[in-house]
């Protein structure tokens, strides 16, 4: 069984609150917008099995607070 608390795509800590056990905390994932094609490019059997990390998510500018296209 795959570990939940590391992305499927690069193995790194997903950072994920609900993962880890912090059930008083928000996961970040609740305050971005993670583009599809993310999601499907990785292989059907580890869709929705762990979260991905802000990084291979390219969530980072969200949760900086940052536009997209803001260097």
């Amino acid at each position: 069984m795959a570990d939940p608390t590391t992305c499927p795509a690069c193995g790194a800590s997903n950072q994920c609150a609900l993962a880890e056990g912090d059930s008083g905390a928000p996961c970040w994932c609740f305050e971005v917008s993670i583009a599809p094609a993310r999601l499907l490019a990785l292989p059907e059997h580890l869709r929705n099995a762990q979260c991905l990390c802000p990084r291979c998510a390219g969530v980072l500018e969200q949760l900086q607070g940052r536009p997209h296209d803001a260097p």
